[in-house]
């Protein structure tokens, strides 16, 4: 069992997760509306909220657009920030627990949506794959665990979204956005990859590949004359797709800065 005590430094800016909540409502909102059988107890989890519970209470409310009746619970790995938040913050549908990665070890739950943004950075990058399976552990057929990074801010995110399948967690596809409040290049999501992917971005490994063809289509973008942000990251998406398989180019996706990178087979795993 992996430890829930590794403190962090917690201090989560408020609307940090917001470009995740719209992308959820959206592309999840089938998800997020269940109510048949299990699913009218299946929860949203929100694993390390950090200092003050702002991302679970803004999430809460916009998932509830689309499930009034939604459980939402935060868990922090400090119980100090938990109980405060519970004090200030709880009430009939939104709960607040001290816990880490064990978050439903023998509570008998239910989630619908686990997240765990911005809590593995610190970890090895072995440690992964154990940590995404206890995340994921109380989530029901079909439910999805969403793990990743963003900046201080928010304007650049990358994250696992991974599927319950019949016998495990899938690693259904990498998401990347940005608010191109940094301008645009693909690098710049070099330093906010999954844990076990920063510092694996290799020749012969699956994302140098990735993030060569993806590099080379915004060049080329910007050579046709796509110079601004938005512009270039769209096309280069779009070229990065006819060069790359399992790339979306869901128009909804690349103007509001989303690539979604679902590969058949799952998300490869580094070599180590």
């Amino acid at each position: 069992m992996m430890s829930p005590e590794r403190r962090t430094r917690g201090r989560t800016s408020r609307s940090r997760l917001q470009a995740l909540d719209v992308y959820l409502c959206r592309a999840e909102a089938e998800l997020l509306g269940r109510q048949e059988g299990p699913w009218s107890e299946a929860a949203f989890i929100d694993v390390g909220f950090g200092e003050h519970p702002w991302t679970t209470l803004e999430s809460a409310e916009a998932f509830r657009a689309l499930n009034p009746t939604l459980s939402v619970t935060g868990v922090e790995a400090d119980a100090g920030r938990a109980a405060a938040a519970a004090a200030s913050h709880e009430e009939a549908r939104t709960h607040f627990r001290h816990g880490g990665f064990d978050w439903a070890s023998g509570a008998g739950e239910r989630a619908r949506l686990v997240r765990a943004m911005n809590i593995l950075r610190q970890y090895r990058p072995e440690d992964v794959e154990a940590a995404h399976a206890e995340l994921g552990r109380a989530l029901l057929p079909g439910g999805l665990l969403v793990e990743g990074s963003t900046d201080t801010q928010g304007g650049i995110t990358v994250a696992y979204l991974l599927r319950r399948g019949p016998e495990a967690l899938e690693r259904e596809a990498l998401l990347f956005h940005t608010d191109f409040g940094q301008g645009f290049a693909p690098l710049l999501f070099r330093d906010w990859l999954p844990r076990d992917w920063r510092r694996h971005v290799r020749p012969g490994e699956a994302l140098h590949g990735f993030f060569t063809a993806w590099t080379e289509a915004w060049s080329e973008a910007r050579e046709q004359g796509a110079r601004e942000p938005r512009d270039s990251f769209r096309e280069s998406a779009r070229g990065l797709a006819r060069a790359w398989p399992g790339v979306s180019t869901e128009p909804w996706l690349l103007e509001n800065g989303y690539l979604r990178w679902q590969p058949a087979g799952g998300v490869p795993r580094p070599s180590r």
